[in-house]
């Protein structure tokens, strides 16, 4: 069965020109998807449009399983979603605005040692129509006015499937391209294409450290790609976009939380137009310890001495394993 969530409106006009119907039921039809209205609610549908839609398509929903709600507001969430398997997701509240952290695969084969979203490997890429169920599922009150590619999987390893469910995004939601955010461990050549998209969306780099030895470490990935190689390609994203990129700096007691890894790391950004989020570890797996927050801090203020935008991030929604490096692999019960 297809999901209909994954079509464009054009690629819908096609298919119900190929039933017989005419080009205007494909904005009917779009115009019930996005809000998540079942085929027997869609009520200007005919009702042989309707079963032949049936036969071959789902509209592709998820299906809410698990909300957990943090003691700051955070609210996690286990969706069934219409391909098979479970995905979590992530609505955290801000004064500006509330922001959906949505996930791309089910699971991750990135395999980096502190987060738990990749500790039993990848089980398989998400349809862009499943990333907006995600949406869907979640923005029920139309409050959501952030998107964060940022939960379970590799984006740019999902590549056409996360492009196509951003577009999505910013035509059929209305979600501006500066409000989307995608973090990457840092696929050089996804990183490249991405900045040929014309999308004026944020680019984030999760670095982690400048040290290539020691985050070959904790990111396999960094045996494929350099931090050099990986900061050139971000500093060609901000030549064709505009955006300011922004480096994710995951803190780890005793490992990268050194002198040297500050003075590295300012030497690594030199030239780049960029803001370094430092955020404290959360407990997730590969046995690494958490800092002090004002450890944190202290690691934030250094960098800012040297010359560099940074902040802490703070962290919303780890009581229910909902922050930064949490989100897991799910299973249904057999």
């Amino acid at each position: 069965m297809k999901d209909l969530l994954s079509l464009t409106e054009e690629q819908l006009k096609n298919l119900l020109a190929d039933m017989g119907e005419k080009p205007y039921a494909a904005r009917q039809l779009m115009s019930w998807l996005k809000k998540g209205v079942p085929f027997d609610d869609m009520t200007n549908l005919s009702k042989g449009l309707r079963e032949k839609l049936r036969r071959d398509h789902t509209e592709g929903y998820a299906k809410i399983n698990e909300k957990r709600v943090s003691t700051d507001g955070t609210e996690k969430y286990l969706l069934a979603i219409s391909g098979g398997g479970l995905v979590e997701c992530v609505l955290m509240r801000y004064h500006h605005g509330d922001t959906l952290c949505v996930s791309t695969q089910v699971g991750c084969r990135m395999g980096c040692v502190f987060c738990a979203s990749g500790k039993h490997g990848l089980v398989r890429s998400l349809s862009a129509g499943e990333m907006r169920s995600e949406f869907i599922a979640v923005n029920k009150d139309g409050n959501v006015s952030n998107v964060v590619l940022m939960g379970s999987g590799e984006p740019l390893d999902n590549y056409d499937n996360a492009v196509s469910f951003i577009r999505a995004l910013n035509v059929q939601h209305d979600i501006g391209m500066r409000h989307i955010s995608l973090s990457t461990c840092g696929i050089v050549p996804g990183i490249l294409k991405l900045a040929d998209e014309g999308m004026q969306i944020t680019l984030c780099i999760s670095l982690h450290s400048a040290i290539d030895e020691k985050r070959k470490k904790v990111m396999p990935v960094a045996a494929a790609y350099s931090v050099r190689q990986i900061l050139d390609a971000a500093n060609i994203y901000f030549k064709k976009t505009g955006r300011r990129i922004i480096i994710e700096y995951t803190l780890i007691k005793d490992f990268n939380d050194g002198s040297e890894d500050i003075l590295t790391l300012k030497d690594a950004l030199h030239g780049l137009n960029c803001h370094i989020n430092v955020i404290p570890l959360n407990r997730a797996s590969g046995g690494y310890m958490p800092p002090a927050a004002k450890q944190a801090h202290a690691f934030a203020e250094k960098l800012v001495q040297a010359g560099k935008s940074a902040t802490v991030r703070r962290s919303l929604g780890s009581d229910i394993e909902g922050a930064c490096g949490q989100l897991k692999l799910k299973r249904e019960e057999p």
